[in-house]
């Protein structure tokens, strides 16, 4: 967000420039943590984008969290530092996604897309040690978008999502493609299979490898990209997340290559 920082580069998830119905303009820093775990000090880099953002644009800024972590009780939603009688007080909306275990009902009978992110982010994390569990709630809300009735380029935008966050072995994975491929002849909808589901695989790796490039010249600066023509020959897409996920806690170029050489 600004250049020579302190503490750092800092990269907001999304910022979005918006208009009110008035004509008045405003910016909204949108900090999306969809499968984040609980982190000590994250209300303080929501602080610390908040008000590079307002240094940078001098508007005022609207800072918001989504929550997608597995602990009930971690609810950060505000960061604040005194000295010697200077206070800084700042408070931001949190969204937590399991509250809407509670609310499974509402989910299933709204039209909302984003009803769809939810269902399958939460029964993503219920079933990550019940493989045949996942199976077949990703068909179900496979099925759904049908239901639904979203247009043709919605229900791959969502299958897009559900397919990355609800991975199955390949057996099932093969089990779950025959069955989607039935249902689709049934409803004489054709929209996620063959030349399509190449694409979808296709997407998921390059969006792995633009943030393993991102991450690697984070970490390493511009001698990270060097080892990424080898990750780039990479197409086993759990390979390429755990190479990402590893960036985090290696210390050289060298321990995140063995890595993939394994």
């Amino acid at each position: 967000m600004v250049r020579d920082a302190e503490l750092g580069q800092r990269f907001v998830d999304k910022l979005v420039q918006v208009w009110r119905r008035s004509g008045e303009q405003s910016w909204v820093l949108i900090h999306l943590e969809i499968q984040s775990s609980e982190e000590t000090n994250f209300a303080k880099r929501i602080y610390v984008y908040h008000y590079r953002l307002f240094d940078r644009y001098n508007l005022s800024i609207a800072s918001l969290a989504i929550l997608g972590d597995d602990r009930p009780t971690w609810r950060p939603d505000q960061y604040s530092d005194e000295l010697w009688g200077c206070e800084v007080k700042f408070k931001f909306p949190v969204v937590k996604l399991l509250d809407y275990r509670q609310r499974w009902a509402e989910l299933e009978d709204s039209s909302n897309p984003f009803a769809t992110v939810v269902m399958a982010h939460l029964k993503a994390k219920e079933t990550r040690l019940d493989e045949e569990g996942r199976k077949r709630w990703k068909l179900d809300l496979t099925k759904r978008l049908y239901e639904k009735g979203y247009q043709r380029e919605e229900i791959i935008n969502l299958f897009r999502f559900i397919d990355w966050v609800m991975r199955l072995p390949e057996e099932l994975e093969r089990s779950f493609w025959q069955e989607v491929t039935q249902y689709e002849e049934a409803k004489k909808m054709p929209y996620v299979t063959s030349g399509e589901r190449i694409g979808l695989q296709k997407g998921l790796q390059q969006g792995l490898l633009s943030g393993i490039k991102g991450m690697l010249e984070l970490k390493f600066g511009s001698d990270g990209l060097t080892i990424l023509p080898e990750i780039a020959q990479i197409e086993d897409v759990d390979l390429l997340e755990a190479i990402l996920t590893s960036i985090k806690t290696v210390n050289t170029i060298e321990e995140l290559r063995q890595v993939y050489q394994k």
